[in-house]
Parts: structure tokens; C-alpha cells; sequence
């Protein structure tokens, strides 16, 4: 069986607009909040036509900390299945002090699914926003795009890619990699 190329996701920042306090991003707390980032349905189409499945791997601690519902989480990453070229979501829940195996930077949460759908996590990729996500990226042994947005926290160490959007992710991927 041929093992799948797959593009690995954040979800906030990435696929949806992150909200920005002290220079820090924040997950939208309901399905009002949000706001699908510009010419991600396109990215997205390109890279499935392309032939890579499309992961979201995300976590949100806030439910574990009680600022927002499970549901509510919930809510959103059905809304973003349903109007998005998406595979899967794949979400912790938990917070660091939980100290489990699916939250990044630990690679759980893509390593389950490369064990679900048959991954080649070398022929694959980490698109994210946060060091969190070329973490876990990396331990996973996927190429990363870290998205810069210039936030006030801990920076990557040393992504395969720093860039502006998930659109110009996307066209490095189709274009140096497919």
C-alpha cells in the first residue's frame, strides 16, 4: 500500500483568524468569532487536487482551563470541515500541566494519524503559527512552514520555511515538492 503525503495544520492563525492581545494570539471563543483567513479555500483545493490529505491538528487548552466550552470548540471545527477542503481534525483538549502525548509540541496528534491513514511523515508537511507547531512538526519528522506573524512568545527553532500565509505555503509546496 502506498503510504499518503499529507499537509498537517494549525487551525488558528492558519485556517481562521487568531485574535491578538499583548501581542499574543487567541482562539475565537464561538462560531460568531470567526473569520476564515483570505485565500485559504483555494490553498487548501490546490493541495488536495495535488493529492496531499489535508490535517488539522490543534490544541485548545481553553477548554481544559474552563474559558471556553468543548462544544464550542467543537462547533467551530465542523463549521471549518464543512466550508473547508479538510480530511480530518484532530484535537487536544488539554493543557500543558496535563502533560499528555497529543498536545504540541509533542508529536502525538500527528503521529496517531499517520498510524490511522497510512502517512509518510517524510513526504509530509507542518504548517503553523507558533513554535508549538514546528515542534511537533519536527519531532514528527515532517518538513515545517512556520507562519510569522510576528507574535510576542517564543520563536521556532529553525523551520524548513518562514512565510506570510498559508497561501504561500501552499505554493512551496506544489511547487518544490509535488
Amino acid at each position: 500500500m502506498i503510504k499518503k503525503k499529507t499537509v498537517f495544520l494549525d487551525r488558528d492563525g492558519v485556517l481562521n483568524r487568531a485574535y491578538i492581545r499583548d501581542g499574543k494570539p487567541y482562539p475565537p471563543t464561538s462560531l460568531n468569532e470567526v473569520e476564515i483567513l483570505p485565500v485559504v479555500d483555494t490553498s487548501l483545493k490546490r493541495l488536495k487536487a495535488a493529492g496531499y490529505l489535508l490535517i488539522v491538528v490543534t490544541n485548545q487548552p481553553d477548554v481544559a482551563t474552563g474559558k471556553t466550552s468543548r462544544l464550542s470548540v467543537d462547533q467551530i471545527n465542523n463549521f471549518l470541515i464543512e466550508c473547508l477542503t479538510i480530511d480530518q481534525f484532530r484535537t487536544c483538549y488539554h493543557d500543558d500541566k496535563d502533560d499528555c502525548g497529543c498536545r504540541k509540541p509533542k508529536p502525538g496528534l500527528l503521529l496517531d494519524a499517520a498510524k490511522e491513514h497510512n502517512i509518510d511523515l517524510a513526504r509530509s508537511f507542518m504548517v503553523g503559527d507558533r513554535w508549538r507547531d514546528v515542534e511537533a512538526g519536527q519531532s514528527a519528522g515532517c518538513k515545517t512552514f512556520f507562519i510569522n506573524y510576528g507574535y510576542h512568545e517564543k520563536q521556532p527553532n529553525l523551520p524548513e520555511f518562514t512565510v506570510g500565509s498559508l497561501a504561500e505555503a501552499s505554493e512551496i509546496i506544489l511547487g518544490e515538492f509535488s
